[in-house]
């Protein structure tokens, strides 16, 4: 059993306090931008007409719920996370959906996958990745489960490479994004959301951690001015 750290504790019990608001608040503040991010996320993988997609890091099923409308009824998706807030809010919008006998979800860390190895087509991660604390070790777990030539989907925020661009999105997002993530749920939770994105690794930086959990055929796609960026790799 796969002990969080006290750092992971703390993410976890965030992530559990701000459920109930979480979807509401990613449309408002991403202008509902992210749906485009999570289309735009999900093309990339790649799945046999039987096969099956993991969503690490799940929330709430939006990336989940996206490969379903996007494969075959054959294809099998199951969704991971380590907030069982999250999760349980998940399960209720797969059930109201048309997918519901398609996506199964469970309670789980990236640093330890309930899977055995070679077991889906393709792993998903939207928004994820930089809540994992030993990143290295969730990048090498999701590998281990991904089947010989699958692939590994991540989406990520990452910083603007213009000038201007990047001084209107730095004060978006640290002064304006924590006081209404303040005002509709919890403001330390929306205080940690830009940290955690400016602590992240560039996105050559992040590729050569991919490398070094053995992914190859490495490559990133950066979106809405590098508001966002999809990286991809493969086993």
């Amino acid at each position: 059993m796969y002990k969080l750290s006290e750092k992971g504790e703390r993410i976890q019990q965030m992530f559990g306090s701000i459920a109930p608001r979480y979807d509401l608040l990613n449309r408002l503040l991403s202008f509902g931008i992210d749906r485009r991010w999570r289309r735009f996320a999900v093309r990339q993988i790649t799945c046999t007409e039987t096969g099956s997609v993991l969503d690490v890091a799940t929330g709430t099923g939006d990336v989940a719920l996206e490969i379903a409308a996007r494969t075959p009824p054959s294809v099998r998706i199951v969704g991971v996370d380590f907030c069982r807030e999250m999760v349980e809010l998940g399960m209720q919008k797969v059930q109201a959906s048309p997918y519901a006998g398609r996506i199964t979800m469970e309670v789980a860390p990236c640093e330890a996958i309930p899977f055995p190895e070679e077991s889906f087509d393709s792993v998903t991660i939207a928004f994820g990745i930089r809540n994992v604390v030993d990143r290295l070790l969730g990048l090498r777990e999701m590998k281990r489960v991904l089947k010989t030539g699958g692939r590994l989907v991540i989406l990520e925020f990452s910083t603007p490479r213009s000038k201007l661009f990047k001084a209107l999105y730095y004060f978006y997002f640290l002064r304006v994004l924590p006081v209404i993530g303040g005002l509709f749920s919890k403001f330390s939770a929306y205080k940690y959301l830009p940290d955690s994105v400016l602590e992240f690794p560039s996105q050559e930086e992040f590729k050569g951690l991919m490398a070094a959990a053995g992914f190859k055929g490495l490559a990133h796609y950066d979106l809405t001015g590098g508001i966002a960026t999809v990286y991809v790799g493969e086993k």
